[in-house]
């Protein structure tokens, strides 16, 4: 019987470490605890979604290729388009997620989804892997460039963007995991729970 439940309790912190690692729950010595009751299905299969396209690379630098050309032709654009949105949004519709299926970054942020802003004094709510982030672009007067989250930190955050290089430029040449200064992100939005308009 000892033996039965000292296999049972090794059992069960395998399978929580095991979670905290297919979350992304670290930024270096950075850590946040995200626990099992806290996913849904839907997130954790966003998680997966999102991840296998890390490296996907454009065709020529143009917004072009055939995986580029299926996000765009997800939200009703083709190629040459800019597609960090187009990315976000296929991703969500791949996972199951409602989402307005747009190529514009500031659509995947709008006011009701959002969970958190750089001018909160505090966080409400913190955001976890698979939320979407968005940055404002001064020039532009708006959010111009939007991504995944990761894994969320006190300063660091990682990132899965779309349209972005190793420069975590908004007019890159493929998908990357980036790590990004928390205080650089305008605001963080979530969209895989359900919210009582989506019923």
């Amino acid at each position: 019987m000892a033996t039965i439940r000292i296999i049972s309790i090794f059992f069960y912190f395998t399978l929580t470490y095991s979670y905290s690692l297919f979350t992304g729950n670290a930024v270096g010595h950075q850590s946040t605890s995200w626990s099992l009751n806290q996913a849904s299905a839907k997130r954790l299969k966003l998680l997966e979604v999102y991840r296998k396209e890390i490296g996907i690379k454009e065709k020529s630098n143009r917004n072009d290729g055939s995986r580029v050309e299926s996000y765009l032709q997800y939200t009703g654009h083709s190629k040459g388009a800019p597609w960090c949105a187009a990315f976000v949004s296929w991703c969500l519709g791949k996972a199951g997620i409602s989402n307005p299926q747009t190529a514009w970054s500031p659509a995947l942020l709008p006011a009701k989804r959002i969970i958190w802003k750089n001018t909160w004094q505090k966080e409400k709510i913190q955001p976890q892997a698979g939320d979407v982030f968005g940055i404002w672009y001064a020039s532009k007067k708006r959010i111009a460039h939007c991504g995944f989250i990761d894994a969320w930190g006190d300063s660091i955050i990682i990132t899965v963007e779309g349209n972005t290089n190793e420069a975590g430029s908004r007019e890159g040449d493929g998908v990357y995991r980036k790590r990004r200064l928390k205080r650089t992100l305008y605001a963080v939005a979530d969209w895989a729970t359900a919210r009582r308009e989506d019923r």
